[in-house]
C-alpha cells in the first residue's frame, strides 16, 4: 500500500509511570496505589480474568507493616527513572516522533494534599521532556494512569469522594503551568472504563471501605472523574489555549455470537456501556440509555449543582483509545461492561495469553469512534504480548509481534482511506515493562527486551528484538 498517512502523523509507543519508572522511594516520591500491588504467579491467580491488580485493605495493612516479605514489581518497574536517556535514545533510533507516558501523581504531590509540589519530581519530568525534545519526540502525557497517592486512597477512598476533584485539578494545573511549553497533548484518565473491572486500579477506591454497593461505587467514582476531567480541560485552555486535552477509553468492539435477536441486543447494550465513558467526555452530558441501566443496577449518583454545566464546558479536544481485541456478545452471559472476554471467536487466533487477534476489528473501532464523535483520534495503546527469552546470540526473533503489528497498521491505513481523522499510533509497551494486569515481566510487549525476571532479578540490560528493526523501517518508509 502506498503511503497514505497524513502529514506529521505521529508514530511511537506508550507506557505508564507505575509500570516502568521504578525508584518508588527516591526523589521524595510518596507511596502510590500501584506500590501496593503484589506479584501473584498466574497459576495461583484468578483464571477467570487474569487480573491480579485488585487490592484490599488487609493487603495494604500487611504491606505497610512489612513490605520486605512481598514481591511488589511496580515499585521497581524497569528503572526508567535512571535509564530514561538510554531508553529515549532507543526510541529515537526507531524513529519515534511521539512517546506516550504518564506522570506519577505522588511524585509531584507525595500525599496529594501538599500545598506546594515536590520540586524533585517536577524536575525529573522536566529532564525527561528535555531529552525527548532533543530527538524531536512529541510527548503525549497521561495525567493519571492507575497511580494515585496512597494517602488519598486511605483517607478518601479515592474518587468515591468529592474531595478528590479539587486535589486532581490542583495537580493538573501544576502540570499545565510547569510544562505547557514542552507538552501540547494531554490525557486526563487512562482507560476510565477500567472501573468496571477494578475500582481500585481505575479510581483508587476499595469496595470494602465503601458503604455503597459496588455498582453504585463504580459510577460515583466515574462521575467524580468526569467532573475532574472537565475542570482540567477548562484549566488547560485557560493556562494555554494551544493545549489539547483528550480522554482515553478502552475500546471494545462487540460482535453478536449469532444473528439471534437476543444476541444482537446484547451487543448493542455492551456497545452503549462502552460508549458511555467517551460520550460524557465528548458531548458533555449523560446519554439517554444510561437512565434505565442506573435504575436497574441501583446506581444513585450524587451530583452537585453545576456539575452538568461543568461537563458541558469541559469537553475534550480529541479522543484516544486502546484497542487489543474484539469480543463476542451472548445474551444472558453475565454483567455488562467487563474488559475481559470469556467467549472465544472461532474465526480468530489468539496470543499465548489468550487475547484474540482481530486486525479488522481495529478498523471497525476506528470507523465507529470517528463516526460517533467526529473528533481527531489517536491510538493510545495497541499491542501484542508473548513469552520470550534471549537466544544464544542475545536476540529475539519475535515474528508473531511483527505480524500483529503489520496487520494492524494495514488496517489503520484502510481506516484513514475510509476517511477517519487519526493523527497518531502508539504501540503499547515499546520496551518490556511490568504488566498492568498481572505485575509480571513474563508477559512482554516490547520491541526492546529488558533483562529482568518476575522476581526482579537481572542486569536490566536492553536488547533490540527483531521487531525493533521492522518498526524502524516501517516508520522510515511512512513518515512525511
Amino acid at each position: 500500500m502506498t503511503n497514505i498517512f497524513p502529514q506529521g502523523f505521529l508514530f511511537g509507543g506508550a507506557t505508564a509511570a507505575n509500570q516502568l519508572e521504578g525508584a518508588y522511594d527516591q526523589g521524595n516520591k510518596g507511596l502510590s496505589s500501584s506500590d501496593m500491588v503484589r506479584y501473584i504467579p498466574m497459576d495461583k491467580a484468578n483464571k477467570e480474568t487474569s487480573f491480579t491488580f485488585d487490592v484490599n485493605q488487609q493487603q495494604i495493612d500487611e504491606i505497610l507493616k512489612d513490605p520486605e516479605q512481598f514481591n511488589l514489581p511496580k515499585r521497581r518497574g524497569i528503572d526508567f527513572y535512571h535509564h530514561y536517556k538510554e531508553d529515549i535514545a532507543l526510541f529515537a533510533e526507531m524513529g519515534f516522533n511521539v512517546f506516550r507516558m504518564s506522570i506519577s501523581w505522588p511524585r509531584i504531590f507525595p500525599t496529594g494534599e501538599e500545598t506546594e509540589p515536590n520540586e524533585e519530581g517536577l524536575q525529573f519530568y522536566d529532564d525527561v521532556f528535555d531529552e525527548l525534545a532533543k530527538y524531536n519526540i512529541t510527548p503525549l502525557v497521561t495525567i493519571s494512569h492507575y497511580d494515585y497517592p496512597l494517602h488519598l486512597v486511605q483517607k478518601y477512598n479515592g474518587f468515591e469522594s468529592r474531595e478528590m476533584i479539587d486535589l486532581f485539578v490542583k495537580y493538573a494545573k501544576t502540570l499545565f503551568s510547569r510544562y505547557h511549553k514542552k507538552v501540547k497533548y494531554w490525557l486526563t484518565f487512562n482507560e476510565i472504563n477500567m472501573v468496571m473491572d477494578s475500582p481500585y486500579t481505575c479510581s483508587g477506591a476499595i469496595p470494602e471501605n465503601s458503604k455503597r454497593n459496588e455498582m453504585d461505587l463504580r459510577f460515583q467514582c466515574t462521575h467524580n472523574q468526569f467532573v475532574a476531567s472537565a475542570l482540567a480541560v477548562q484549566a488547560a485552555h485557560e493556562i494555554d489555549s494551544s493545549l489539547k486535552v483528550g480522554c482515553m477509553v478502552c475500546r471494545l468492539e462487540y460482535y453478536p455470537e449469532t444473528s439471534e435477536p437476543a444476541n444482537q441486543w446484547r451487543a448493542l447494550q455492551e456497545g452503549q456501556l462502552n460508549n458511555f465513558f467517551g460520550d460524557v467526555h465528548v458531548f458533555g452530558e449523560y446519554p439517554f440509555y444510561m437512565e434505565r441501566y442506573f435504575k436497574e443496577n441501583d446506581v444513585h449518583i450524587e451530583m452537585q449543582p453545576g456539575d452538568l454545566e461543568i461537563l458541558k464546558n469541559g469537553r475534550v479536544d480529541f479522543v484516544s483509545f486502546s484497542y487489543y481485541m474484539s469480543y463476542i456478545a451472548r445474551a444472558n452471559s453475565g454483567d455488562l461492561g467487563h474488559l475481559n472476554s470469556k467467549i472465544k471467536n472461532p474465526y480468530l487466533s489468539s496470543t499465548k495469553s489468550g487475547w484474540q487477534i482481530d486486525p479488522l476489528g481495529f478498523r471497525i473501532a476506528l470507523n465507529n469512534l470517528y463516526d460517533r464523535y467526529e473528533l481527531p483520534l489517536i491510538i493510545a495503546e495497541n499491542g501484542f504480548s508473548d513469552v520470550e527469552s534471549l537466544d544464544d546470540n542475545n536476540e529475539i526473533q519475535d515474528d508473531g509481534r511483527i505480524q500483529f503489528l503489520k496487520e494492524h497498521l494495514e488496517q489503520l491505513q484502510e481506516a484513514i482511506l475510509d476517511g477517519v481523522d487519526v493523527f497518531g499510533y502508539c504501540w503499547w509497551g515499546p520496551i518490556d515493562i511490568i504488566s498492568s494486569s498481572s505485575s509480571e515481566m513474563t508477559k512482554r510487549y516490547g520491541f526492546i527486551y529488558v533483562d529482568q525476571d518476575n522476581e526482579g532479578n537481572g542486569s536490566l540490560k536492553r536488547y533490540k528484538k527483531k521487531s525493533f528493526y521492522w518498526y524502524k523501517q516501517f516508520i522510515a518508509e511512512h513518515s512525511n
